[in-house]
């Protein structure tokens, strides 16, 4: 009895009544729409300075604290957006932010228990619900067998994919694909073989079109 209060509590503080996705009902629908307008907000030169200054704007722009010293369970994002594969930024729901892998999704821990670590690092203002650089693995296929879509039955808000041939730029694109926002930023970014895995993952699938379409336009100009 205990053990089922606690886990209600932790959901209400993450949950208000929120509009619902028919199709993904875990998705923080509001905070969603939240994420979108700051990700659009964000300007070409916020996103073409250093990496860690940019990584940083993109986190905020998610709904994510940056935590790089917080433990890993507790908070922890220094790894969102810095490898090739938690470049997801989903906005679930509190009733399933503590939701387990337990199989469901190929490649992933059995036990990813991500509920605290949502509740501590996310950004209250953008809305109910929280936000986590969930992992892309799966996301080639349609509909996608993601953490996002499988675990937490949510849309993406955005994806992270680094632009062939160079993978110097990236391209932010929402749950359809869309573009929302580029960048080219400098300094040291991510290891090139982080960078080509990242789009190894989303390649053939509608995640690649935009991050294509800027590497061609790129190497033409």
């Amino acid at each position: 009895m205990a053990s089922g209060s606690t886990a209600s509590s932790r959901s209400n503080r993450l949950d208000t009544i929120d509009t619902i996705d028919s199709e993904y009902p875990g998705t923080a629908v509001t905070r969603l729409q939240s994420v979108h307008q700051r990700v659009l907000s964000l300007t070409a030169e916020q996103l073409s300075l250093d990496w860690e200054t940019v990584r940083r704007s993109i986190l905020s722009a998610g709904g994510l604290k940056d935590l790089p010293s917080a433990r890993p369970g507790m908070g922890y994002t220094g790894h969102s957006f810095n490898d090739y594969n938690h470049c997801d930024l989903t906005t679930m729901l509190g009733s399933v932010a503590h939701n387990n892998n337990e199989g469901q999704v190929a490649g992933i821990a059995y036990n990813n228990q991500l509920g605290r670590g949502i509740q501590i690092a996310s950004i209250p203002e953008l809305g109910p619900g929280g936000s986590w650089s969930t992992c892309m693995i799966g996301c080639n296929q349609e509909p996608p067998q993601d953490v996002a879509h499988i675990q937490f039955r949510s849309r993406i808000a955005f994806k992270l994919v680094w632009c062939p041939p160079t993978f110097s730029s990236f391209v932010l694109v929402d749950d359809s694909g869309a573009l929302l926002n580029m960048g080219t930023p400098t300094g040291r970014l991510p290891h090139i073989t982080q960078r080509r895995h990242n789009f190894a993952i989303v390649e053939g699938s509608k995640y690649a079109r935009e991050a294509e379409k800027f590497g061609a336009k790129a190497q033409n100009a």
